[in-house]
């Protein structure tokens, strides 16, 4: 796998973009390289397919135009803290030795969410144990960083993303079967597909609000201090 500077975990294809789209397309337009780790398939999504979620996948990544972006199939529904899965995503992390490391806040209305939050905080830990039992050498990321998707507390760090927020949108109209409601693909009615998108623009209008920016993304971090771009 390619060397990553940012590694962003998900667990479902279109995680990502919601909570740090624009911000992916911030670092990706600065040289840096930013990857993707999707956790699951999504397949118990009312919506779509995991074909046609992996293809609204693949049209998102080259809007944004990720270095890296895989996904590791584990079950919707049934991400785990045991050691299969664990070692798993530490071993991506060994691989693409990322220097920041990305994940969903750890509070969200959505289990799956909060699941993957936790899962990646301990396989960043377990990656970077000398004696750890796994194939790769170890590898310490500088810091982690937790994205909002469907919440939006006070943000520790905030990223002016008014010139890629564009970008981000494109990328989020990628995933057809989620954010449109398509009555000749006997698709159902969800919060997603009922003005979603549009929620996503007001929210990411209004933390720019408070900080004098057009559009903004927020993080939450214990030690990190606000900056502009994660890294130099």
């Amino acid at each position: 796998m390619s060397q990553l500077d940012l590694l962003v975990f998900a667990a479902h294809p279109d995680d990502a973009e919601i909570g740090m789209g624009a911000t992916i397309a911030k670092h990706l337009t600065a040289g840096l390289r930013v990857g993707i780790c999707d956790l699951t398939e999504a397949e118990l999504s009312s919506n779509g397919t995991p074909a046609l979620r992996r293809a609204e996948a693949v049209a998102a990544s080259e809007i944004l135009g990720l270095t890296l972006r895989i996904n590791l199939a584990l079950p919707d529904r049934g991400l785990r803290c045991d050691r299969k899965q664990l070692d798993q995503i530490a071993t991506v992390i060994r691989e693409t030795r990322p220097r920041l490391v990305f994940a969903p806040y750890w509070f969200d209305r959505h289990p799956d969410h909060v699941m993957c939050s936790q899962m990646v905080e301990e396989a960043v830990f377990n990656a970077k144990l000398r004696r750890y039992p796994l194939a790769g050498e170890a590898h310490q990321v500088e810091q982690v960083y937790y994205y909002f998707i469907h919440e939006l507390p006070q943000a520790d760090v905030v990223m002016d993303v008014s010139a890629e927020h564009e970008s981000k949108m494109l990328a989020l109209a990628a995933y057809r079967s989620q954010f449109l409601h398509i009555d000749e693909l006997d698709m159902v009615v969800t919060p997603l597909n009922q003005g979603y998108l549009e929620q996503v623009v007001e929210r990411d209008r209004l933390l720019g609000r408070r900080y004098g920016m057009k559009f903004a993304e927020g993080f939450a971090s214990k030690t990190a201090q606000r900056r502009t771009l994660f890294l130099d």
